[in-house]
């Protein structure tokens, strides 16, 4: 697995970085984190509870449930962004596949954690990294192949405001730049006329995406 930790309050590091293998069982659903339950882990195999149909079996529903995901998934990269802990968790893949919907709930869980970066931002502000305090904006990727994104693991150690996870969300599933299993347009493609015809869906989306302002 791909995750990094930065967790000095985790009193295992005598570095600013250490592996992290499960991130759903350093940070539990039972906590309200919104992981899988973690069941537990064998060498590298991490075991979870089954959430229900992945993300993209919702690609062309109803547009008030899309949107209702949409909402939920803008509110997972704000927790795992600014959280009361001041633990800053980055998804480094983010696609359809890795999100699961609640069959009953409708809960919208992070169900494949394995490639997350996750930064203690009480260390970024004590060391004082060079720019630290600087708001750091996303690249956007406009590459050829499906759910790309950019970013660099040291910025992201090193800057107390990032806005990655928003980014990621944006554009690799809910703006017209999303690209899944051939299809394009993201989770909120085709909206309703009365939304469309004004253009302020499309630009705010694009503005998420690829920050120009």
């Amino acid at each position: 697995m791909e995750s990094l930790l930065l967790l000095p309050r985790f009193g295992r590091i005598s570095d600013l970085t250490v592996d992290l293998s499960t991130p759903e069982g350093s940070f539990p659903s039972d906590e309200g984190w919104p992981f899988a339950k973690y069941l537990g882990a064998c060498g590298r195999m991490v075991a979870v509870n089954y959430v229900g149909e992945e993300l993209w079996s919702y690609f062309n529903a109803p547009w008030e449930k899309r949107v209702d995901l949409a909402w939920q998934l803008m509110e997972i990269a704000e927790q795992l962004t600014n959280n009361d802990f001041e633990f800053a968790l980055y998804l480094l893949d983010v696609s359809f596949d890795n999100f699961a919907v609640g069959p009953r709930d409708g809960k919208v869980i992070i169900v494949d954690a394995e490639n997350v970066l996750v930064a203690d931002k009480r260390l970024i502000r004590q060391n004082k990294p060079e720019n630290w305090d600087v708001w750091y904006e996303s690249k956007f990727d406009d590459c050829d192949k499906e759910a790309c994104l950019s970013f660099s693991k040291e910025i992201l150690c090193a800057r107390a405001t990032v806005d990655h996870n928003y980014y990621a969300v944006c554009q690799n599933l809910l703006s017209r730049h999303a690209t899944w299993r051939g299809t394009s347009g993201g989770l909120l493609h085709d909206p309703p006329s009365e939304i469309a015809k004004d253009g302020r869906l499309e630009a705010l989306l694009d503005e998420c995406a690829n920050p120009k302002k």
